[in-house]
């Protein structure tokens, strides 16, 4: 039996906040029927991320709506919408992404929703929260991380504030929303009461600042300060960083300096014995590392480091990554087939329950596919009646 078996998730979301999350319980055995607008659907089906396409939709609309139904519905036409309120009062949960105030325009807000369904788990992720001045703002990935510091946390101290090269904002944003609509499931499950859950992408990319954040609020409001060379983390002391070896480059995570030096054989690294030195002269100690790293490839130093259990890593690009008996060991790689029968590769779940991982061979939907087999299971009509009844 799948964990979720059962629940059924009404999803009216889009791009990858809210999608990501209804992907997750769909992963775990929810059935989610993704609510689309007809003739478009999902605008994320045309939001190219690259110049491969999927039976011409973008590959990012299948890696996050895997395992789903499509159920295509004109929310300004009454005979749509009424249908959609009939599914609301069999779902165990409600999902949006929209800003503030358009489910109410629609009349599908958390308040008419629990007329329907009183014990729904209805969740909604906004941009930057309900109320303020913001509240209207897009909720757009790279703007989030613009806003939130995120980007001033990258890069040495000379360059530009750098993102994240993956939509970091809106998987943090989603993978919140999901535990929160577990956690409202499993009271449900003791109590009967349904919840409101709200996520921000604000909050969420703040929270996953939290250590930073904490600096930064017990040291007096100092600025995080990257370093001027190899920086990876404003807050970590030398080694902490990327370095060019003289074949490809070479990940040192937190290390004791002098034994770093000794197993290195860098002379000159030796001289760093006081350990507050390791943070105040990061600059200087990581310089005279890029220059002695430089010298041989990154296997010689692997062979050197690992077996002194010296925290470090080879850096890869994904074929090298592809190609590890590491990687083919987690099976990772998944191949689902879409309803027209195309296979796509994609990533599976990374989660495990009793040893056992959470898969599924079901594709993207295509928009409406879902249509006259969701009308059939719950008996859709466009015969107005008092659905909460």
């Amino acid at each position: 039996m799948k964990l979720l078996e059962d629940i059924l998730v009404i999803d009216f979301s889009q791009f990858l906040s809210g999608p990501s999350a209804a992907l997750r319980l769909a992963d775990m055995g929810a059935q989610v029927i993704k609510v689309e607008r007809p003739g478009t659907g999902d605008i994320c089906r045309e939001l190219y991320v690259s110049d491969v396409m999927i039976e011409g939709e973008s590959t990012i609309f299948h890696a996050i709506n895997r395992n789903k139904q499509s159920y295509a519905a004109d929310l300004k036409n009454p005979d749509d919408l009424f249908k959609i309120k009939q599914l609301i009062a069999k779902a165990d949960v409600v999902m949006h992404n929209f800003r503030p105030g358009v489910m109410k325009r629609i009349g599908l807000d958390y308040e008419t929703v629990k007329q329907i369904k009183p014990d729904v788990i209805y969740a909604e992720i906004s941009g930057y929260g309900s109320e303020g001045p913001w509240k209207n703002l897009p909720g757009q990935d790279l703007l989030l991380q613009s806003v939130s510091g995120l980007a001033w946390l990258s890069n040495n101290i000379h360059e530009s504030p750098t993102p994240m090269g993956v939509a970091v904002v809106d998987i943090m944003a989603g993978t919140h929303v999901a535990q929160g609509i577990l956690a409202s499931l499993f009271r449900k499950g003791q109590t009967g009461e349904g919840a409101l859950v709200q996520v921000s992408m604000l909050e969420s990319i703040l929270d996953f600042q939290f250590e930073v954040l904490t600096c930064y609020y017990n040291d007096g409001k100092q600025l995080p300060v990257r370093g001027a060379v190899n920086s990876a983390h404003a807050y970590i002391a030398a080694p902490y960083g990327l370095y060019k070896t003289n074949d490809d480059y070479i990940a040192l995570a937190m290390t004791n300096i002098p034994t770093l030096a000794a197993l290195l054989q860098c002379e000159p690294l030796k001289q760093f014995t006081d350990s507050n030195d390791w943070f105040a002269k990061r600059d200087e100690i990581k310089s005279i590392l890029a220059q002695h790293l430089a010298t041989q490839s990154v296997q010689y130093w692997l062979s050197v480091l690992e077996k002194a259990d010296v925290w470090c890593a080879p850096v890869m690009n994904y074929d090298a990554l592809v190609k590890q008996e590491g990687y083919r060991l987690l099976e990772m790689e998944i191949k689902v087939q879409t309803g027209n029968g195309l296979t796509v590769s994609t990533t599976r779940c990374p989660i495990r329950v009793d040893g056992e991982v959470q898969l599924s061979g079901k594709g993207a939907p295509a928009l409406g596919e879902h249509n006259n087999q969701i009308e059939q299971q719950f008996g859709l009509n466009t015969h107005l009646q008092d659905v909460s009844k």
